[in-house]
């Protein structure tokens, strides 16, 4: 008799709701599809997502790519609503992004989650345009996936360690220089993101402190929540860049897999 094989050990990640569905931390693994469609084609996308749904996906995610696209988002949402069918909606943006969002903030507003990959937020601008949509994120309370791949990786990273690599006395193969550029892209965006979530939280707190002056009582117990939203904040931040510091002192072969699963 074979013996079955040990059930493999799952990353230990901090849970994240997406609509309802909870993704990370322990909870079960969630099935994600996405449409095919023109997504300014409201009801052919919208049958599409409640044919998805129906089918078994917990996720759906749709391309918002054009101003036709994000306009159509909300009454996608709505259709969708009106047939009974709640699974959260995932907006994939690339390159304009900071445009859309903050030009239709229903749109924004009815997303369950955004997607996007630090290289294809923009090149000049990149950092500007990359904290508008984590700006908008954070007022909207979304969760915003931060992802990285070979067709979309920030070439100007790239470049800068391959050609630091290159003067290198012993350089590394060049997929090898591209792996750890590729995490090196995703730590860096998920830390640049928690500080811009930070500094609105501080915004906010300040804002909550004029308010507790013209009305103490509820301005006292929002700025109590506030404090310690931001105690949570400051810990997780200090936890995280320690992990950080940890997988930037690990050989690059042990990032390997988890530069696949990040």
């Amino acid at each position: 008799m074979t013996q079955s094989a040990a059930p493999e050990q799952r990353r230990q990640s901090v849970p994240v709701f997406v609509g309802k569905v909870k993704v990370g931390g322990g909870a079960p693994i969630v099935v994600q599809s996405m449409t095919n469609t023109d997504t300014a084609d409201v009801d052919a996308t919208a049958l599409q997502v409640a044919a998805l749904a129906h089918a078994g996906s917990e996720l759906v995610r749709v391309t918002v790519n054009n101003d036709a696209a994000a306009a159509a988002v909300p009454e996608i949402r709505r259709k969708l609503d009106g047939l009974g069918v709640g699974v959260p909606i995932i907006g994939d943006f690339h390159y304009n992004g900071h445009v859309l969002l903050q030009r239709f903030p229903e749109c924004a507003a009815a997303l369950d989650k955004y997607r996007i990959n630090p290289g294809n937020v923009g090149t000049k601008r990149r950092d500007e345009q990359f904290a508008q949509i984590i700006a908008v994120a954070v007022a909207n309370g979304k969760p915003v996936r931060i992802g990285v791949n070979w067709g979309s990786l920030d070439q100007q990273l790239l470049t800068e360690m391959m050609d630091a690599n290159a003067a290198s006395a012993d350089p590394k193969d060049s997929r090898e220089v591209m792996i750890e550029a590729m995490v090196e892209s995703a730590l860096a965006a998920v830390l640049a993101a928690a500080a811009i979530r930070m500094a609105y939280l501080q915004r906010r707190l300040r804002a909550l402190e004029e308010q507790a002056i013209t009305d103490p009582l509820t301005g006292a117990f929002n700025r109590r929540h506030m404090q310690d939203t931001l105690a949570t904040m400051i810990t997780s931040r200090r936890a995280k860049s320690a992990a950080v510091a940890a997988c930037r002192s690990r050989s690059i072969s042990s990032l390997i897999d988890e530069s696949f699963s990040m």
